[in-house]
């Protein structure tokens, strides 16, 4: 079924394309991202006036205290605030867009689709690496970073996506990522798990990736794929071709793409290999195991 196009009232959207204009100018010009990003939360959450009252050194109780802090990026730190590797230049921009779209889809105004569907397309375009033209993101959708993201046209991103750009994610034009769907970038060795290696994870143009699905850091899915829901991507995906099951294979090539497509044949192309990326980590570094296990077989004790 197709869609149809919705309109807000006159006043509804003269309110919500001022807004938008105003953040985005704010956020392309010469102002602090971090103070922006707390200007337009306390407002969002409708806490300006005890905003006001707690900076003009009134009493606030420790539970304002901390909720009034806490729209300020800077006050908050992010899981992937912890990995070492990261670019910390771009990071700490990133960062604070980051929180602003997170915490804009705390409020009531993320469930206005109009409305939320415009602000976090304009977030897309400071936040992302790039971000092509009538990309539609819906809500809850959550990213490692954001700045190592390149997106197409016409995208779209439903709900409850997690995108991890711990390495790079590259989406191109005309795809679509059905709720629930986990697409990484990065991967932990099987025995020392705070060993980490980062890929060039891709989706390429008219891809569906539908519910729930996980397509694994490293993995290309070809052009014009399907991978069914609650599928898991484990090797590339050759273009055209419907993927089913964990891990995922090719179950039949889309009606009408059979003359250009690669025939059904066992095992899919694993690329991840070449799809590697090395990075540095800082000669000071002062690492933490999380977990404390033991790395060693019993054998090498």
């Amino acid at each position: 079924m197709t869609k149809r196009h919705v309109s807000l009232p006159a006043d509804a959207e003269d309110g919500l394309g001022a807004f938008i204009e105003e953040v985005d100018r704010r956020l392309s010009g010469e102002e602090d991202t971090c103070a922006v990003v707390e200007d337009v939360l306390v407002d969002l959450h409708g806490d300006r006036r005890a905003y006001e009252r707690w900076q003009a050194g009134e009493d606030v109780s420790a539970a304002e205290r901390v909720r009034l802090q806490g729209y300020d990026p800077c006050n908050a730190t992010i899981e992937s605030e912890y990995y070492a590797e990261k670019d910390e230049a771009a990071f700490e921009r990133s960062k604070h867009l980051q929180w602003l779209w997170r915490q804009f889809d705390a409020t009531p105004m993320a469930d206005n689709v109009e409305f939320a569907l415009r602000f976090r397309r304009m977030l897309a375009e400071h936040l992302f690496a790039e971000c092509g033209e009538g990309c539609r993101f819906f809500k809850s959708i959550t990213f490692t970073y954001g700045h190592n993201i390149s997106v197409g046209d016409n995208v779209v991103i439903h709900d409850d996506v997690h995108l991890d750009d711990r390495g790079t994610l590259t989406i191109g034009d005309r795809v679509s990522v059905s709720d629930g769907v986990h697409v990484y970038s990065h991967d932990h060795d099987i025995v020392d798990q705070t060993a980490v290696d980062n890929y060039h994870t891709i989706l390429e143009d008219d891809v569906r990736v539908t519910f729930d699905a996980m397509v694994r850091a490293g993995c290309r899915v070809g052009e014009n794929a399907i991978v069914g829901a609650r599928s898991v991507v484990q090797s590339d995906v050759p273009a055209h071709h419907v993927v089913v099951g964990q891990p995922a294979q090719s179950v039949r090539i889309k009606p009408g793409w059979e003359d250009v497509a690669d025939p059904i044949s066992g095992d899919h192309p694993d690329g991840r290999g070449g799809r590697q990326l090395e990075y540095d980590l800082p000669e000071n570094l002062e690492q933490f195991d999380e977990f404390g296990r033991e790395l060693n077989p019993p054998a090498d004790r």
